[in-house]
């Protein structure tokens, strides 16, 4: 595996589960493949999960690790190819990206969409810029349309603790103050419609996700008709694809309540964190024994342990 940016990029997603489990089992059986090897962890934003556990991912793995918080340590970047460069931008992606690729031989990125402009954010400039220039395995750390890792983790998470073969998964939209990014619900929909899994989509009219990420999914916005008999709900908020980046007055009932639960089965309820308590997602929920979410986000460092073991085994 030289690139790590979406379901897309993985084989054989059984197998890549797999092996997580199996490294969680024993985390340290394959230092070698890391000795005297470095990884690049590039942040255009804020990260907690996304860092900490791709960090101890790589130390696993023997690897060394540079971080960089672009976005305050580093130069202005310019993206655009053909501008003179007589503005804020200090330094053109073409030489920072390629540079990075000298000094480790992995590295990770992470950049948020802005939400303005569809066209850019869905094109993964930075991203895209990134795989052209570095020469270097490239790993997402979320992107603007997707957070592979994340989505990695989360099937992880429910390939433990499953109780029948086949579970019901649904995503369900939740509150918010502010319009977020699809990446995440974006990468969970194309992670699960390729799993085995029965997949439900709930949102409010308004808040349809692009259906390039949706497809084998049963969608609706009726979330109490969808929440029933579900074994897993994953929790998460987004703002519009069309129009893009907005959002609707109104739906402060779609939050996720123990009451909501009692049509499940007994769900286990996951949210990818950072959430915001009894906006999101119900304090009771959070503080009870339905929830999951630090179980898995303590799989963030298995999914990204194995995706680099892969990288690594193809250096």
């Amino acid at each position: 595996m030289k690139l790590f940016s979406s379901v897309h990029d993985v084989t054989n997603i059984k197998a890549l589960v797999a092996e997580a489990l199996q490294l969680k089992q024993n985390p340290y059986a394959h230092q070698h493949l890391g000795n005297n090897k470095t990884l690049g962890l590039v942040f255009l934003n804020p990260s907690l999960r996304t860092r900490m556990s791709t960090q101890k991912a790589a130390t696993n793995l023997g690897m060394n690790v540079m971080v960089l918080n672009i976005d305050k340590e580093g130069w202005a970047l310019e993206l655009r190819d053909g501008v003179v460069m007589d503005g804020d931008t200090v330094e053109h992606i073409r030489e920072a990206a390629a540079v990075m690729g000298q000094y480790v031989d992995i590295i990770g990125v992470r950049s948020f969409p802005g939400l303005k402009n569809r066209d850019e954010d869905y094109n993964e400039v930075i991203f895209n810029k990134f795989i052209e220039y570095c020469g270097v395995p490239l790993i997402s750390l979320e992107s603007a349309t997707r957070h592979p890792l994340q989505s990695l983790a989360d099937l992880v998470t429910i390939e433990e603790l499953k109780t029948k073969p086949r579970p019901k998964v649904v995503l369900t939209w939740a509150p918010h103050i502010k319009p977020l990014p699809q990446a995440v619900p974006n990468s969970f929909a194309e992670w699960m419609c390729r799993a085995d899994v029965d997949f439900t989509i709930t949102h409010p009219a308004g808040y349809e996700l692009c259906a390039d990420f949706t497809k084998g999914a049963t969608i609706t916005t009726n979330q109490e008709e969808a929440l029933a008999d579900a074994d897993f709900i994953y929790v998460k908020n987004w703002s519009a694809y069309e129009p893009y980046g907005k959002v609707f007055p109104g739906n402060e009932d779609w939050m996720l309540t123990n009451q909501k639960l009692k049509n499940t089965n007994n769900a286990k309820v996951m949210h990818c964190l950072p959430v915001r308590r009894n906006l999101e997602l119900s304090a009771e929920i959070l503080d009870g024994p339905n929830s999951i979410v630090v179980h898995e986000a303590g799989n963030r460092v298995w999914a990204a342990q194995a995706v680099l073991k892969q990288m690594l085994e193809n250096l």
